[in-house]
């Protein structure tokens, strides 16, 4: 969406921070990742930055590390859904983006709670579709089994078009009618009980870089969250998932791309970079740094000295040592780029893992940021980004008050919400009604 000067609007979101190693716990300005408190005030800078939505990561299971839970990670974690039902109250005009897992829900108690909140916020609601393939979190649930990786995208189109359906059986003018699905995955029928919502389905995101993610996405979703943060990724990415619509019958705007990304902000560029630097060796610390060569090696290398050199023995890639963790695709070769790495700059390993993990994606002032914001969306490599920031909750303040005027002043961002849905902040189409006749 462009405005009448023609420069393309960015699109921004917040990520509630917690998982991984972005969030610096140790920061003494760091809080609780539990209560309330903490979402309301991430929710309500987005909202004073008049962001587009908010967005919370699902956890579904305590995640392990040798057969205990993992003590440098996040213990304790809201289920979304309601997390957001309380944003509702405090909010007017945020959306409000939940991660709900695919493969361990059911369609028609899913359909009903999301529908429940675009109601209660009065057409704001999200919803995350993500899927798994995780025999270990598939434990917590009652099939006690998971789906294989090749089956995971069959089920989720299906479970997301049953939703659908469901959504559907209320007619725009507020008549509810019978539904009927029968499918490989799903076979339901009755009534549903919650009417249309106020801006007739709530939004879809679909995260997912894979060949299968990209078209489950260009098929289904309003908007993807993906990895790519540099400018010639995000231009790959962007054109090719873009490039998919058309055999869909949808048009370039009707599916936002929108990378996750960090920032970094400094009274001057070269402040920004000391601050980044600093804020890398506190995601990355000692303790972190053995977990993460860990993850690679799957070995207990609890006795190697994290200021000391790499092991000189080869990953195990067959290893569960780490669980409810995206496991390393190809850990020999990860190995192999580390070691050289390490030899090359005379890195121990927490330096290596420092230098070979992934950058803070914006760095500088708040004017170098804002230029680099435009000019990643003016030159087609994103329609805008879910910021992550590395502070609960208090991370995205100075981004709110020293980014987004400047985005304003460059006439890229709106300076007040035009609507009231999701939707009509997203740029999006209401979903044509698909319910036919009875």
């Amino acid at each position: 969406m462009s405005t009448a000067t023609g420069r393309k609007q960015i699109h921004l979101a917040a990520h509630f921070p917690g998982v991984n190693s972005t969030t610096v716990w140790a920061d003494p300005r760091s809080g609780s990742q539990i209560d309330f408190s903490s979402f309301e005030h991430l929710a309500r800078t987005a909202e004073r930055g008049l962001f587009d939505f908010f967005f919370l990561a699902e956890g579904l299971r305590l995640r392990e590390h040798a057969g205990r839970i993992h003590d440098l990670d996040v213990v304790g974690r809201p289920e979304s859904i309601t997390v957001l039902n309380a944003l509702a109250a405090v909010t007017d005009r945020l959306g409000l983006a939940a991660t709900v897992n695919a493969t361990f829900n059911e369609p028609y108690e899913l359909a009903r709670r999301l529908s429940s909140l675009d109601h209660l916020s009065a057409g704001r609601a999200a919803w995350n579709v993500v899927t798994s393939s995780d025999a270990f979190t598939g434990e917590n649930f009652r099939r006690g089994g998971y789906l294989d990786r090749a089956d995971r995208y069959t089920r989720a189109a299906e479970f997301l078009g049953t939703v659908r359906e469901l959504w559907d059986s209320w007619t725009p003018d507020g008549e509810p009618r019978p539904f009927a699905h029968s499918g490989p995955q799903f076979r339901i029928e009755g009534e549903f009980p919650v009417p249309r919502s106020p801006q007739g389905q709530p939004v879809v995101i679909q995260a997912g870089d894979s060949a299968e993610g990209r078209e489950f996405a260009a098929s289904a979703a309003d908007v993807i969250f993906t990895r790519h943060s540099t400018l010639e990724a995000g231009r790959e990415f962007y054109a090719d998932v873009k490039g998919r619509l058309a055999r869909y019958g949808r048009a370039p705007g009707d599916l936002k791309i929108m990378p996750g990304v960090t920032y970094v902000l400094g009274d001057t560029d070269a402040d920004a970079q000391e601050r980044a630097a600093e804020i890398r060796r506190q995601q990355v610390s000692p303790q972190n740094a053995i977990l993460a060569l860990e993850q690679v090696w799957g070995r207990d290398l609890s006795g190697y000295d994290p200021d000391g050199p790499l092991p000189d023995i080869d990953p195990d890639p067959d290893s569960t040592l780490v669980q409810g963790r995206v496991r390393v695709a190809d850990p020999v070769a990860v190995a192999r780029r580390w070691r050289a790495l390490s030899e090359e700059k005379g890195l121990s390993i927490r330096q290596t893992v420092i230098e070979s993990g992934s950058r803070q994606s914006f760095v500088g002032s708040p004017a170098t940021v804002a230029a680099a914001l435009e000019e990643f969306v003016a030159a087609d490599a994103a329609d805008g980004f879910i910021l992550v920031p590395h502070l609960t909750p208090g991370g995205l303040d100075a981004f709110v008050d020293r980014v987004v005027p400047l985005l304003q002043e460059r006439g890229v961002f709106r300076t007040e919400y035009a609507g009231t849905t999701l939707r009509s902040h997203l740029g999006l189409p209401e979903p044509v009604w698909k319910g036919g006749t009875p």
